[in-house]
């Protein structure tokens, strides 16, 4: 009997180690097979000039799930981020091409925009005490439909060319877009092992209580994350303009979804608390390789809906099922 006794507290610590492995090395894991069932189903899949087409695609995505992963690791959401992405694109547009600003200035000021969107995402939240999801997705419309009305709804051409390296450049076979996502990634990596905005990020998602009993500044730090989040989501507009070359109001649509999808994939919980950055990485290239094999295999766009929506779905469920075994644990 006193073997059994003694035999437990390993058997729960393999446990533990387990659920711990699969929640670190699951998302890779299944990027991995993906890419194997990517690779059967199309050769044209491994080709370099495909797999490069995966990451630059996968970049716009990936920035914005960067701020996402902010926002839901203190068991928020922000459902802004797509119209911040269009609304900055079009404020640089506006600036370039109707008052002939340097693209500096452009860019300066529609990340200044971004940034202030997300303040007043931040301040909603915490001073009105309006939910998450309600406050962002407020802010979607809002946001949506300012680009809308600084173009009347028209796309912009005629962005100055000196900086299009940021959508269209690359350096050797390496595309711009991905070594800006990568750069961003390693900030917020940063920002969240070594910054007291990351130890709190965690510590609100997981018992914002006990972070209030325990003399947080909960408010102001949330306040701060919406903002990292539209700040993010406005870089994301700035090099998916240089990108197509053009500011066009209607962009990034339904991209608050891919966001989220990214988040989750990768193992962050939506309820807080849990979850890492380049988690969030391999979530967003694991949407880029199911989007793109999809265009190989010439699937409609309106099936294409329909398949993100499913892995939506599937993804929660599989974070609500590893909460359930890590509680077990």
């Amino acid at each position: 009997m006193s073997v059994e006794k003694a035999a437990a507290p390993g058997q729960s610590g393999l446990k533990r180690l387990v659920s711990h492995a699969l929640q670190n090395l699951g998302p890779l894991l299944a990027l991995v097979l993906l890419c194997i069932i990517a690779a059967i189903a199309s050769p044209v899949f491994l080709s370099p000039r495909n797999i490069l087409n995966v990451l630059r695609q996968s970049s716009i995505n990936a920035i914005i799930a960067a701020g996402m992963t902010l926002t839901i690791l203190t068991a928020g959401i922000d459902l802004s981020v797509g119209s911040v992405v269009a609304l900055a694109s079009t404020t640089m547009g506006l600036l370039m091409i109707h008052h002939g600003a340097a693209s500096s200035v452009a860019i300066g000021g529609a990340l200044i925009l971004a940034a202030f969107v997300g303040v007043i995402n931040g301040l909603v939240i915490t001073k009105m005490r309006v939910p998450p999801f309600i406050a962002t997705l407020g802010m979607m419309s809002i946001a949506r439909g300012a680009a809308l009305e600084m173009t009347r709804g028209y796309p912009m051409f005629g962005l100055t060319q000196d900086f299009r390296w940021m959508g269209a450049g690359e350096v050797g076979p390496i595309p711009w877009p991905v070594i800006i996502t990568l750069v961003l990634y390693v900030i917020v990596y940063l920002i969240l092992r070594f910054t007291k905005i990351g130890l709190y990020a965690y510590g609100i998602g997981g018992n914002e209580q006990a972070a209030v009993f325990s003399g947080i500044n909960v408010d102001r730090y949330k306040i701060v994350i919406y903002m990292l989040c539209a700040f993010l989501a406005g870089i994301a507009g700035i090099v998916l303009s240089a990108r197509l070359d053009s500011a066009q109001p209607g962009v990034a649509e339904g991209f608050e979804l891919d966001a989220v999808a990214a988040v989750v994939i990768g193992g962050t919980s939506l309820f807080g608390g849990e979850g890492t950055i380049w988690g969030t990485l391999i979530g967003a290239l694991t949407m880029g390789v199911i989007r793109n094999l999809m265009n190989l295999m010439e699937v409609s766009a309106f099936w294409q809906r329909i398949v993100i929506g499913a892995v939506i779905i599937l993804a929660v469920f599989v974070d609500q099922m590893r909460r359930r075994v890590s509680r077990r644990t």
